[in-house]
């Protein structure tokens, strides 16, 4: 599958109606013309993704948003201000140039400033938003480089940009504005604290380590699903000690956040942060699940991280990523 940095040649694909895996400073992005629900078809058929679990659209501007006919909540304005570009989407009510395809039928369209020079550059070229999931068939490990998406989903793609490791290695945080209170729907590169530190309060159903409202048939938001970012062997999300006593230290995975575990082989572990920096730990996560999932081993076994910042989001994706201690 031909990978480069040809923004022409990702123009003329997206304008045929073909699919185009973007960069972005969160994940690689699948994507294709939002205004084209054929094209959008094509994202759903190539991930194997529900028709029930809804996008989200990615452009350069909040002008070009209005001029689609959305109507932009005034502290989604306040937010962008300071974090769009950037690892944060807001759902806002749909317009009808928005099509049901890309909602999944709700009310709401989730809408997204990428930060990455490469894609912004792209998206100003186009007069139509991108619709763009993370870029690996549904449920699975999301793609933090261009040879991952070539890996698992290069067949069914007309070009990779290739804009190198993603800066942030893990999903954006979504927030909702569909109801009086802003929601938090999914936790990611920007904190909840830092989020109400510009709009004040905001309804989060993960703090205090409560779930996130997960609706297997018509989730309102993507990245609800109860079990997403699973790799191929089994991962047990916990006390890794406790589980190191249950099986063969030398058939063990292990992704922590900065311990190291004599008992297991040193190639089997990948420790994300030896300074115990969430910021890089959340780089490396994807990365390091998916080198784990390549070990010859029975199982991976994952710590719970820090229920702060970027660590809320971290533990979010490893609960779905396997099975909770």
């Amino acid at each position: 599958m031909p990978v480069g940095n040809d923004i022409e040649q990702a123009i003329t694909f997206l304008n045929l109606g073909q699919l185009v895996a973007i960069p972005t400073e969160t994940v690689y992005g699948l994507a294709a013309n939002a205004f084209d629900a054929d094209a959008v078809t094509r994202i759903y058929h190539a991930k194997n993704r529900p028709r029930f679990n809804p996008l989200i659209i990615h452009t350069d501007s909040l002008d070009k948003l209005r001029n689609w006919g959305l109507v932009l909540p005034e502290k989604m304005i306040q937010l962008a201000h300071y974090y769009s570009p950037g690892p944060l989407t807001y759902i806002i009510p749909k317009s009808d140039r928005i099509p049901e395809i890309v909602t999944a039928g709700t009310q709401g369209v989730a809408v997204r400033i990428p930060n990455h020079p490469l894609t912004l550059q792209l998206l100003s070229r186009l007069d139509y938003p991108l619709a763009a999931p993370s870029a690996n068939p549904s449920g699975f490990i999301s793609p933090t480089n261009a040879w991952h998406v070539n890996e698992q989903l290069g067949e069914h793609i007309a070009y990779i940009l290739n804009g190198g490791e993603c800066k942030v290695g893990i999903e954006s945080t979504i927030i909702s504005f569909l109801n009086p209170v802003p929601e938090i729907l999914r936790h990611g590169g920007i904190s909840v604290e830092d989020i109400e530190k510009i709009i004040g309060p905001v309804s989060d159903p993960l703090r205090n380590n409560a779930d996130l409202p997960i609706n297997e048939i018509n989730p309102v938001s993507p990245g609800l699903l109860a079990k997403h970012y699973a790799p191929k062997h089994k991962l047990i999300y916990g006390d890794i000690p406790k589980y190191l006593a249950y099986f063969k230290p030398e058939r063990t995975g292990i992704i922590a956040f900065s311990s190291v575990y004599e008992s297991v082989p040193v190639r089997n572990q990948f420790v994300l942060s030896m300074n115990r920096n969430l910021d890089e730990a959340a780089q490396k996560l994807f990365a390091a699940m998916r080198d784990a999932d390549k070990l010859d081993v029975d199982v991976i076994l994952a710590e719970k991280f820090p229920d702060t910042g970027l660590g809320r989001a971290i533990n979010d994706r490893l609960k779905r990523a396997g099975t909770l201690d």
